[in-house]
C-alpha cells in the first residue's frame, strides 16, 4: 500500500495486480439514468480520475445502452495511462433479464463489451445483479468459468442486491470480487458479508458510496431532478432494486439523516470524504468507485485516498446512529 500524498492502492485478489483504493464508477457516462453528460465532459472525467491516480474503472453494458463502455474503449485508446483494470457487468439486457439466461447470450453480451471496449480480454466481468434463483442455480458461474478458461475474460465477479446474494456467489469456485451497496446508510454487509469475502481472498468493490449523491451533503428535501434521472423515477423501486436509489431510504429521510451526519464530521472534512473514507476503513474493502458528472468531482474523490483514517470513537458513533435512527427505514432486500 502506498502512503503520502499520492493515491493508495490495495491488492486485487486473486489478480497479482494493485488498483486504487478509490475507482470510478462509469454509470453517469451512460448519458441516462442520472442526467446527461456530454461525450467531452465523459473523457474528462475519465482523463481526470487517472490524472488523479485512479486505475480501475467500473462499467456495464446497459449504461446508456453501451455508451459507457464505448466511451471507455474510447479513453483507453487514446489516453497515455497504462495500467487501468477496467471492470465490466452483464446480465441485464433485455435478451438475458430476467429469465433468459443461456451460456450463448453471455457469450453474445461478453463478445459485445469487448468490441466496445476495443480490447481482447475483459480484466473483469460481472453478473449484474440477477436474480437470487439465478444465482442460487449456479450455471451461469460454469458458464463464465469457460469464458475464463478460454482467455475471453481474466476474472469474473458478481455485482449484488443483498447480503444473502453474495454469500451465495462466494460459494462458487473461482469467483474473483464482489460488488455491494455499502455505506454509513447502510451498513449490514460489514457484520458477515465482508469478513467473509476476505477470508476468502475475494476482492470487494464498493458502489454507491454516497448513496446517489445524498451523502454529498448538499440536496435539500425539494431538491428535483430530471425526468431520465433514477434518483426521480426509481425512488420507490418502479424500475429496479430499490436500494440502488438513496440506499433504499425515502428521500426526504434520507436528506434529513445526511444533514444529521454532518454533526459528526472530523475537523477538515466534509461530509462527502467522510462517508467514503468510512467505507475504506474496512480492511475487507478492496476499491470504491464513486461515481462523478464532472472532472473536478473525480478528482475530489481521489483525494479522499490520502486523508487519514477515522478515528475508532467516531466509528462507533456512526454504527450506533445506525442501528438508532437508519436500519429501521431501509426498504428491499438488504
Amino acid at each position: 500500500m502506498l502512503f503520502g500524498r499520492t493515491m493508495r492502492t490495495r491488492p486485487f485478489a486473486p489478480s497479482s495486480r494493485d488498483v486504487s483504493e478509490i475507482g470510478l464508477g462509469c454509470w453517469q457516462l451512460g448519458g441516462s439514468d442520472w442526467g446527461a453528460v456530454d461525450e467531452n465532459a465523459c473523457l474528462d472525467i475519465l482523463g481526470r480520475a487517472a490524472d488523479a491516480g485512479i486505475n480501475f474503472f467500473d462499467t456495464a453494458d446497459v449504461y446508456g445502452a453501451g455508451r459507457s463502455e464505448t466511451l471507455v474503449g474510447k479513453f483507453l485508446k487514446q489516453s497515455r495511462h497504462e495500467n487501468i483494470l477496467v471492470a465490466t457487468k452483464l446480465g441485464r439486457t433485455g435478451e438475458l433479464y430476467p429469465d433468459g439466461y443461456t451460456e450463448a447470450g453471455l457469450r453474445a453480451a461478453t463478445e459485445a463489451s469487448l468490441k466496445r471496449l476495443g480490447v481482447e480480454t475483459l480484466d473483469l466481468t460481472q453478473l449484474h445483479c440477477v436474480p437470487t434463483e439465478v444465482l442460487r442455480r449456479g450455471e451461469v458461474f460454469e458458464w463464465l468459468r469457460k469464458l475464463r478458461d478460454e482467455g475471453k475474460v481474466r476474472a469474473f465477479g458478481a455485482s449484488v442486491e443483498s447480503v444473502e446474494e453474495g454469500l451465495l456467489c462466494l460459494a462458487q469456485p473461482g469467483l474473483a470480487s464482489l460488488q455491494v451497496i455499502f455505506n454509513v446508510l447502510r451498513q449490514k454487509p460489514a457484520a458477515e458479508l465482508l469478513p467473509a469475502a476476505q477470508a476468502k481472498g475475494v476482492a470487494i468493490i464498493v458502489r454507491l458510496p454516497l448513496a446517489s449523491g445524498v451523502l454529498a451533503g448538499k440536496f435539500t428535501a425539494s431538491t428535483t431532478f430530471a425526468e431520465n434521472d433514477h434518483r426521480n423515477y426509481n425512488r420507490d423501486g418502479a424500475a429496479f432494486n430499490v436500494g440502488e436509489t438513496f440506499a433504499g431510504i425515502p428521500f426526504e429521510r434520507a436528506v434529513a439523516l445526511a444533514e444529521a451526519l454532518k454533526g459528526f464530521l472530523p475537523d477538515g472534512m466534509n461530509l462527502a470524504q467522510m462517508s467514503q473514507r468510512w467505507i475504506l476503513d474496512h480492511p475487507a474493502v478492496t476499491t470504491v468507485i464513486t461515481g462523478a458528472s464532472r472532472p473536478e468531482q473525480a478528482a475530489a474523490n481521489a483525494a479522499v485516498s490520502t486523508q487519514p483514517p477515522l478515528s475508532t470513537e467516531l466509528h462507533e458513533q456512526l454504527a450506533a446512529f445506525y442501528r438508532a435512527e437508519i436500519h429501521d427505514h431501509i426498504c428491499g432486500p438488504y
